[in-house]
């Protein structure tokens, strides 16, 4: 099983098509507080549509809560500011892809402590933008996901 991290998230629609893409395939969502919303917002219920009693979700408290709880485990940063690129990653069952909140990403005091294991999307640098929160985790959890031969998703 792979599992997507996010950090801090704030859109409550972005969470919940993440938690659909985790229900789908099999994936486990873990959030690290504080959230930008409640857990029974009605926008992130709609956007998770009835996937949430099938969901495999843990909440943490703080990102010490979630490095405690995961010690010796793979933990991978999805960030803009690496030259680390995502395909190059050998991942594995079992590994975390974290993701950061859609206004500033990962802490890069968090970065920093973690450079070896920060990746990036490869987009356009001069605009200075990201791709959507949920868009970005798609991305990435696709490509582990093969290369960890899609489990039993085939």
């Amino acid at each position: 099983m792979l599992n997507i991290v996010l950090y801090e998230p704030e859109i409550p629609h972005n969470t919940g098509a993440i938690a659909r893409t985790c229900v789908l395939t099999h994936s486990k969502l873990h959030l690290i507080k504080p959230l930008g919303f409640s857990i029974d917002d009605k926008h992130l219920k709609r956007a998770g549509l009835d996937y949430w009693p099938l969901l495999e979700m843990e909440v943490y408290e703080n990102y010490k809560d979630f490095i405690d709880k995961n010690k010796d485990k793979t933990i991978y940063y999805s960030t803009t500011k690496t030259s680390n690129i995502y395909t190059d990653v050998k991942f594995k069952d079992g590994d975390f892809i974290m993701f950061g909140p859609e206004t500033r990403g990962i802490p890069e005091s968090i970065l920093d402590k973690n450079s070896e294991n920060c990746i990036r999307i490869p987009m356009i640098k001069e605009l200075k933008r990201s791709l959507n929160l949920a868009n970005s985790a798609n991305i990435v959890l696709f490509e582990a996901l093969r290369q960890v031969g899609f489990y039993d998703l085939v």
